[in-house]
């Protein structure tokens, strides 16, 4: 019996949050640029692919000092997804979302051929976010504080299934 597996490509996400002035909160945006995927497009604060013999929590680390200049993280583990249709040849992909409230440093564009600037946004209010966003961060994004620890995205079932924390 052949079984036509796939390879999964993992990467992490950092969503810096803050209390803004009115009490809610916001959440820091950066927008992508010679990067050759979803240029243009607003994303989370700091991303990037796990590394081999990487965690996911050690690459949004590391993403939060190469592209924000930021260490010190406490990083909470907010979802999974898991997601597809990127025609790409290696098209199946595993996304580790993390929010932080607490960083040393101040988050600043270090990789400024890869990200055309930041930007503070309210996060709830994602119809008021700066267009366009990374429609799987937006998902994410949505699902930040519901308690939904997975979620799919590109697939035919989409958006209804969606997984809550056990």
């Amino acid at each position: 019996m052949t079984h036509d597996r796939f390879v999964v490509v993992p990467a992490s996400y950092v969503f810096l949050l803050r209390p803004a002035e009115d009490g809610s909160e916001e959440v820091l945006l950066q927008l992508r640029q010679g990067t050759g995927f979803m240029d243009d497009h607003w994303a989370a604060g700091a991303a990037g692919h796990v590394e081999r013999g990487e965690t996911a929590y050690d690459a949004a680390h590391r993403e939060a000092l190469e592209e924000l200049g930021l260490t010190d993280l406490e990083l909470h583990f907010e979802l999974t997804m898991q997601r597809t249709g990127s025609g790409e040849p290696i098209d199946e992909r595993v996304d580790f979302f993390f929010t932080c409230w607490s960083w040393s440093g101040e988050p600043e564009v270090q990789e400024p051929h890869r990200s055309a600037g930041l930007r503070w946004c309210r996060l709830d209010a994602l119809d008021d976010l700066p267009q366009p966003v990374v429609p799987h961060e937006r998902r994410a994004l949505a699902a930040i504080g519901t308690g939904t620890t997975y979620l799919t995205h590109g697939f035919d079932h989409d958006p209804d299934h969606r997984g809550a924390s056990a």
